[in-house]
């Protein structure tokens, strides 16, 4: 699959984080539609749907991303990132088209499932290619940007749902995603493959040329694979093998302990703090300040982790958490509760921004996607696993601050985890300093 060459340096490397981040939009939008049309889909009489049943779609659609997460990280270490990201994007796209359309509600959670499938790819596949055309030294900053698309998926399926859900209902909302079907044309089109897979099975020539168009670093091929290059899939063993192996679970175990954060607050915190004797007004304020945080904190940590590297940023991204969580569990004055969400948001969304780089950038581009796809899948375990946490305790009715301990012990374990994660690369340079060496202009091709 080749692009025509359409674009070119700076604008081919500024249009690939683009469109990856416009990607990502969709994938945050597909990730939350279906919690603004639940209270609709539990009125919606034809389907008879109870809380239970909605429950059961909402964890088809999680096991979805999870199986989706591994096997498309997997296939875009085979396939490419281009061919992927055209495959998963079309592939959740129609879907969500067929959700759109579905006569029962055991078909609507079937294609949810099948489309989780396609959107738990987007993530690794959006990585790869951004960490793989940012200009080295601002490979934290573009990718913060790209996942920023996230949350403005989800700002908009709220929105949407407000001006689209009471004069339509819920089916319209699941046909917008069909809009990204009209640009995949656009990324046949224009899209490259990324000069470090094409070095990495040893595609010498066309990745010379990608690097040359694109005016990036021609990648080296010391640190390009883990070995020798390799075709199909034999090349993912060296996952198994150490240092990736055991570097792996420790990404995978301290994206688990962040993502455990972000969603245990995303769920639970407008009901926690109504318990606190808050309105509902102010209870989802407190949710909006939690989404503030959560983008400018990707913003900002990624601007530190570009000039000083992934694991000072972490710590500090994980203490952010323990800090807000401590003030919050003592209940401070409103106007400190709102400066502590913010805060959570920092060191939630933030610091898991810095830790999907600093995992793509880490393992070498033979395996990288697979990397990151397990580690997205063993993360997103937290994500199921937090909400459910919270949710007991609410049930149970401890107090307040119960839920704001319980979500100190994996933030804490975080910090230990992060001292962990490895100080230097493959290649024996620390970890910060790759990006510094590699920052120089690429080869004249020959």
């Amino acid at each position: 699959m080749r692009s025509s060459g359409a674009l070119s340096g700076r604008r081919l490397t500024l249009f690939v984080p683009a469109f990856c981040c416009l990607i990502i939009i969709f994938d945050g939008y597909d990730v939350t539609v279906f919690g603004s049309t639940i209270p609709v889909l539990l009125k919606y009489q034809p389907w008879h749907l109870d809380a239970a049943g909605a429950g059961l779609i909402a964890s088809l659609g999680l096991i979805g991303l999870l199986i989706g997460s591994l096997l498309c990280g997997f296939a875009t270490d085979v396939l490419g990132r281009k061919r992927m990201l055209v495959f998963c994007s079309t592939w959740f796209s129609l879907c969500m088209v067929v959700c759109a359309i579905a006569p029962t509600s055991q078909l609507f959670g079937l294609f949810r499932f099948l489309g989780g499938l396609g959107l738990g790819g987007v993530i690794p596949v959006c990585i790869a290619y951004i960490v793989e055309f940012a200009p080295p030294s601002r490979r934290y900053l573009f990718t913060a940007i790209g996942n920023a698309g996230f949350s403005v998926g989800g700002v908009a399926s709220a929105l949407l749902g407000i001006a689209v859900i009471p004069e339509l209902g819920f089916r319209p909302m699941y046909l917008i995603p069909g809009v990204l079907l009209l640009l995949m044309p656009v990324a046949v089109f224009l899209l490259p493959e990324s000069a470090d897979f094409l070095m990495s099975k040893g595609r010498i020539e066309e990745a010379r040329e990608v690097a040359r168009r694109s005016g990036l670093p021609m990648p080296s091929a010391a640190t390009t694979a883990p070995a020798t290059p390799q075709r199909g899939w034999t090349g993912l063993r060296a996952l198994l093998r150490r240092p990736l192996l055991g570097n792996l679970i420790l990404f995978g175990l301290t994206g688990f302990a962040v993502q455990v954060l972000i969603y245990g607050l995303n769920t639970w915190l407008p009901q926690i703090m109504r318990a606190a004797g808050y309105g509902l007004t102010s209870a989802l304020g407190f949710l909006a300040a939690l989404s503030v945080g959560a983008i400018v904190g990707s913003l900002a940590l990624s601007l530190f982790a570009d000039r000083i590297g992934p694991r000072g940023v972490l710590l500090t991204g994980f203490g952010f958490g323990i800090v807000a969580l401590v003030v919050l569990s003592v209940g401070p004055p409103t106007a400190a509760v709102y400066a502590a969400v913010v805060l959570a948001g920092v060191g939630g969304n933030g610091t898991a921004a810095i830790l999907h780089v600093f995992t793509g950038t880490w393992f070498p581009p033979a395996v990288r996607a697979s990397a990151v796809g397990s580690y997205m899948a063993v993360s997103r375990v937290g994500s199921v696993l937090g909400p459910l946490a919270l949710g007991w305790i609410v049930a149970v009715g401890l107090p307040v601050r119960w839920n704001f301990y319980a979500l100190l012990v994996p933030t804490i374990v975080g910090v230990l985890l992060v001292l962990l994660l490895p100080r230097k690369t493959l290649d024996n340079r620390p970890v910060g300093a790759a990006r510094k060496a590699q920052d120089q202009p690429a080869p004249a091709p020959r």
